[in-house]
């Protein structure tokens, strides 16, 4: 007979997994404000932004981890696995920080991995955390590309273009394509592979999936 779990995240009621190819973990966080880009525009037109809850949850046990401070003004964003570590991403308005954390998934302790400004960005536009390795990289809605960290890249885009894999020196982006009315109407996706300066390497049919043991599956 199958049990029921009774998991306390303090009012989050939707976990999902973790990116970055684990089954063990998932995550939920608050979403009262937004995404970070909607509460970073709150925060500067001078709303109060109430600090998101971040929950890590490990499956099968369904033992909680919260590693959020929700203070006023501090917003996390989507984390990403990375060899027995959850890194996530950590904006502090009022001290115009942006911070890069691991949550140890054996010890369950947090460390800095990295402390940038906010004046570093444009502003939180689709700035997320990206692996492999790990990376802080933000796609403006100008149709511009950046790698914020380690290094510093940026280069022009498609604007039909949409960042969503590293691997060493090769950045895939999906890029959505539509033609036609009505019955003629048809839509396709391809997936381009640019170098770090952001020349296009290969463009292939279809799309890339990362499977949980790191593998890459080339659905055409």
């Amino acid at each position: 007979m199958n049990t029921m779990k009774t998991i306390d995240l303090n009012g989050i009621t939707y976990i999902e997994p973790v990116p970055g190819g684990t089954p063990d973990w998932y995550y939920g966080t608050g979403r009262e404000h937004g995404d970070l880009y909607e509460a970073e525009e709150l925060y500067r037109s001078g709303h109060p932004v109430k600090g998101n809850g971040l929950y890590f949850v490990r499956y099968p046990e369904g033992e909680a981890f919260r590693v959020s401070s929700e203070e006023p003004g501090t917003y996390y964003d989507t984390p990403v696995f990375l060899e027995d570590g959850i890194f996530f991403l950590q904006a502090d308005f009022p001290k115009g920080r942006i911070r890069i954390l691991r949550f140890d998934c054996r010890e369950h302790e947090i460390t800095l991995v990295q402390e940038l400004s906010l004046d570093t960005v444009k502003d939180c536009y689709n700035l997320q955390l990206h692996t492999s390795p790990l990376c802080l990289t933000r796609q403006g809605g100008e149709g511009v590309f950046e790698i914020l960290w380690p290094e510093r890249v940026c280069f022009d885009m498609d604007p039909h273009e949409s960042f969503f894999l590293r691997d060493n020196e090769r950045l895939f982006f999906s890029r959505w394509h539509e033609e036609g009315t009505g019955s003629d109407y048809r839509y396709w996706e391809d997936t381009v592979i640019r170098d770090l300066s952001g020349n296009i390497a290969e463009v292939m049919p279809g799309d890339i999936s990362v499977m949980p043991n790191g593998e890459k599956w080339h659905l055409v």
